[in-house]
């Protein structure tokens, strides 16, 4: 069977609002036709795609996975929709995407300045989501973190990043100077395997409210000071890798030329870091003191 793109998005914006009413307001259609749509859909699919009552809609188990396919099909479309439209144009588009914490700013004023035609857009991501938009045509080029499947992308190692430990400052731990993994053994960490959260404000909130504890990169809790939340180094966590990763068969153009300047400029801002955090290592508050050794973490870790 063919796929009819149209219903696809009605089920979508369905399966988002849990209602056809919202819905269908969002589609501009009339609610007993989109709820029309959705029914003549789930005939061609063969397949219930959501549990109705007079109070809710809910997604059934086929429906949940025909949500996850369908977010990244529309996403592809829209991608390949709208490269289209920029040539057509004979326009020059360049998106990049960055972990949170990860700063591009530097590398783009440097890249704007030898290429004023090319359009910069950014990409935030969020912080369980990493190659995902290089893949699916959303950003052209990332600033991420390791790990991360690099299977078909041309990767550029950038420099390395400490890890702290985040806890509430009710935890048993917080008034530690410093952890080692030991330490965290038994402890809930909150990450991408146990518990999916859709930002950081969310995680953190988690966090302060006794849920669990987290590994952060050591420059997304210096953007996320709390009074709340305490960030401890634990001195045998494996810093972690950061690198620039752009598709291997999209490596020509604007692409090749931002990646060659935003690496000269990255490295140069990561080496410069490297220095500031060596000096803070020896005047840092002792509930912030960061130290590294070569034991690594093992899996717990937020990317």
């Amino acid at each position: 069977m063919d796929l009819d793109l149209r219903k696809l998005r009605y089920f979508v914006a369905v399966a988002e609002h849990r209602h056809f009413g919202r819905a269908a307001q969002e589609l501009f259609l009339a609610q007993p036709v989109l709820s029309r749509q959705i029914r003549a859909f789930e005939q061609e699919l063969g397949s219930q795609l959501f549990t109705r009552t007079t109070r809710s809609v809910e997604l059934t188990p086929a429906g949940r996975q025909l949500y996850e396919e369908a977010r990244r099909i529309t996403t592809v479309v829209d991608a390949a929709l709208r490269r289209v439209q920029e040539v057509e144009r004979g326009e020059q588009r360049l998106v990049v995407a960055f972990s949170p914490g990860l700063h591009v700013s530097d590398a783009i004023r440097t890249f704007t300045a030898s290429h004023p035609k090319v359009e910069i857009d950014v990409f935030p991501l969020r912080w369980w989501e990493q190659d995902a938009p290089l893949r699916d045509g959303r950003a052209h080029v990332g600033y991420l973190r390791r790990p991360f499947d690099d299977a078909g992308l041309h990767t550029v190692p950038i420099g390395h990043e400490t890890k702290v430990a985040c806890l509430p400052v009710t935890h048993p731990l917080a008034g530690r100077r410093t952890l080692t993994s030991a330490d965290l053994d038994g402890e809930p960490i909150l990450d991408v395997r146990t518990r999916r959260t859709s930002s950081l404000e969310e995680k953190f909130e988690l966090i302060a409210s006794g849920q669990g504890i987290a590994l952060v990169p050591v420059r997304v809790a210096g953007s996320y000071s709390r009074p709340d939340l305490v960030y401890l180094p634990v001195t045998d966590a494996l810093p972690v890798e950061t690198c620039l990763a752009v598709p291997e068969s999209s490596t020509a153009g604007p692409v090749r030329d931002f990646l060659a300047i935003a690496t000269a400029v990255l490295r140069r801002s990561a080496g410069d870091a490297e220095k500031k955090k060596e000096a803070a290592t020896r005047y840092a508050p002792s509930s912030f003191k960061i130290t590294n050794s070569p034991l690594p973490m093992g899996d717990r870790e937020l990317r």
